[in-house]
């Protein structure tokens, strides 16, 4: 919390207004902000300040490993993030590639899970990492990239957190997420829960201790409809100390993630929190 906390006050004192052509709004921005989340001593960074809705952060990381494309699949894990995204975008709506309703196209875990090769046939970028680290195999280029300049027009949103890469060190594993942009009042709690949940997660199926994980925000930002909620309201709470995450034990496969895991099979323990805040939502 104290991190987060800290970037909260940073925007607030160093940010400088930017407007944001995609939603019409101007933003209160700082570059470049560096996270970290102890995931072997199991230091949950959920925010405290007010009701995390964790559960559907980890709904859609879920969905980012099965490689889904529909708002409807993210639906039903229990993650509602992508209908308006899939639904309301006008530029999206109007793209000749959207396939209909719900529709989100190629954007994060398909590209994850079936990045297109020149030749027609797809990577599956996260397959080749888990067998690697199961194989205690680090080239340094475990990374699995979201990001596919080339096929942009065929999704309904740039991937703001794009690129996570993998590092063993002896048996620990490690992991860097950089994001590109970070909406730090309403986004950047999913985003922090996905990248510790993803560590720990990956960790286990591969059989390593889970170590550090390193987020890192390249643009991070406050819409102007969210300043006052922040100053006003989350700001001057007290935060609690941090929660911890149990994961279900018999998560042991890649394929048990694609088949057969759900929100249920995630635990918060010890999560003490003030009242929800309802912060604007910009498509």
């Amino acid at each position: 919390m104290k991190q987060y906390l800290a970037l909260c006050e940073r925007i607030i004192n160093e940010g400088e207004w930017v407007e944001n052509k995609r939603t019409g709004k101007r933003c209160l921005t700082v570059i470049n902000a560096d996270l970290e989340y102890n995931v072997e001593n199991n230091q949950f960074p959920l925010i405290t300040t007010r009701k995390s809705f964790w559960k559907a952060a980890v709904a859609e990381i879920l969905g980012y490993l099965r490689g889904y494309n529909s708002a409807a699949q993210f639906r039903e894990i229990g993650c509602n993030t992508w209908n308006a995204n899939a639904n309301d975008n006008k530029d999206w709506l109007n793209n000749p590639y959207r396939k209909g309703e719900d529709d989100m196209g190629r954007v994060y875990g398909v590209q994850g899970r079936s990045w297109m090769r020149p030749d027609g046939t797809s990577l599956d970028q996260l397959k080749k990492i888990v067998d690697h680290l199961k194989d205690g195999i680090d080239d340094r280029s475990e990374i699995m990239s979201f990001y596919n300049p080339g096929e942009f027009e065929m999704g309904c949103l740039r991937p703001c957190m794009h690129t996570h890469h993998f590092s063993l060190l002896g048996d620990k594993l490690y992991l860097n997420s950089i994001q590109r942009s970070a909406d730090v009042p309403l986004g950047i709690n999913f985003n922090q829960v996905q990248v510790y949940v993803l560590l720990a997660l990956v960790a286990q199926i591969t059989g390593h201790k889970a170590g550090k994980a390193y987020h890192k925000l390249v643009n991070a930002h406050v819409y102007e409809d969210q300043l006052e909620l922040l100053s006003d309201v989350q700001l001057k709470r007290k935060p609690y100390p941090s929660p911890q995450l149990r994961i279900n034990p018999d998560i042991k496969t890649l394929k048990d993630i694609e088949t057969w895991v759900t929100t249920d099979d995630f635990e918060v323990t010890n999560y003490q929190y003030h009242e929800a805040i309802k912060y604007p939502f910009s498509v």
